[in-house]
């Protein structure tokens, strides 16, 4: 299928000129969406000032994926292991060790290599994330596997390593680079009030900054995350989280928005869908130079299909897991779209494919 605004008919260059909020109401799957118009006519106005670049939608095997646009991938083409099962000391309130309990688990360095070998023979693994529950410094150990990192690196060059840091100094993120891990990912918290009420955690803002400095200092691409709504639903810090990843030299930055179901029942609300479209506008603006996704946690239903229509419109580079009605989105505003069967976090060196996709070979 092929979607560069330059080879469409009459009839589709028509529909082009008209507003995107009319373009919005001719797709199917967002019928029964309601859209803030005022920020659609932000996002429209500030799309005029560059170019619509090509959009990444990510379907990593860490789950079972099919929309009426695009297909999953039933092979683990790039699986998700936990170092620690399923166990978290800090059991943060919106959380609470659930996020790890898909993962396959790797309490062992011997588990992870056995494990990593066997995917590559049998199904053509290209990478892998490795993550776990933190320490109640929110430190994960990795070092006991960071020898079964550098095997699998020198049998199998082409495998694609990503990694949750948790918090670390400049030491122990050198070690993880000399490891041969490619893409370290992190949580920036942008409140103390935050990191105290909902992590459970005595360590400030500045921490988890400069973990974020020691990270940068390595060749590893350096991927943060910022989860919208993270104080229990409502915005707070996540404007100072923008400012942290800005000064510094990251590769690219990762938003996810706040799911209350992992939640304690009363504790959490879910942000609205024009709150967490303005913090995609405000994230584009503030790294225009740098890709910006929309990451694998977020509300289901018809929250995640809004939420997704303003991803796109809003100009972020990737999606992963898009609700229905993502690639429709992009068709209409004129953004042609790849799908590849990764972590949004890598792109170098995995097969992907154009428009609609089965699973990559």
């Amino acid at each position: 299928m092929d979607l560069k605004v330059q080879d469409m008919g009459s009839g589709d260059m028509a529909r082009m000129a008209l507003p995107w909020r009319e373009r919005l109401a001719a797709i199917e799957a967002l019928e029964d969406a309601e859209f803030d118009a005022a920020l659609v006519a932000s996002l429209e106005r500030d799309a005029l000032s560059r170019p619509l670049r090509e959009i990444r939608f990510s379907t990593p095997t860490f789950r079972e994926y099919e929309t009426s646009e695009l297909k999953g991938c039933s092979r683990n083409a790039f699986p998700a292991f936990s170092v620690t099962g399923s166990a978290c000391a800090l059991d943060c309130d919106h959380c609470r060790g659930r996020i790890l309990e898909p993962m396959i688990q790797a309490t062992t360095p011997e588990m992870l290599d056995a494990k990593v070998r066997d995917l590559v023979l049998l199904q053509n693994l290209q990478g892998f994330l490795l993550s776990g529950g933190s320490n109640r410094r929110n430190e994960i150990k990795y070092e006991k596997y960071y020898r079964v990192i550098e095997n699998l690196k020198r049998d199998f060059p082409h495998l694609k390593i990503a990694i949750h840091s948790a918090l670390l100094d400049e030491p122990r993120a050198r070690r993880m680079e000399g490891a041969g891990v490619d893409t370290v990912m992190m949580d920036v918290i942008g409140a103390d009030e935050t990191i105290r009420d909902v992590y459970h955690l005595d360590r400030p803002v500045e921490d988890f900054e400069a973990t974020l400095a020691a990270l940068c200092t390595t060749r590893m691409e350096v991927v943060p995350h910022i989860v919208i709504g993270l104080h229990y639903g409502r915005l707070l810090g996540e404007a100072r989280a923008l400012d942290i990843c800005a000064r510094h030299a990251i590769h690219s930055l990762v938003l996810v928005v706040i799911m209350p179901f992992y939640a304690r029942e009363g504790t959490f609300v879910t942000p609205t869908t024009t709150e967490v479209g303005t913090i995609l506008r405000e994230a584009r603006a503030r790294l225009p130079d740098r890709p910006v996704n929309l990451g694998c946690a977020r509300p289901a239903g018809m929250h995640k299909r809004v939420v997704d229509a303003y991803a796109v419109m809003a100009g972020l580079d990737g999606i992963a897991y898009p609700a229905d009605g993502a690639a429709a989105v992009a068709e209409a505003i004129g953004r042609p779209f790849t799908q590849q069967h990764a972590c949004c976090s890598i792109r170098a060196g995995l097969a992907s494919v154009t428009g609609g996709a089965s699973c990559a070979a």
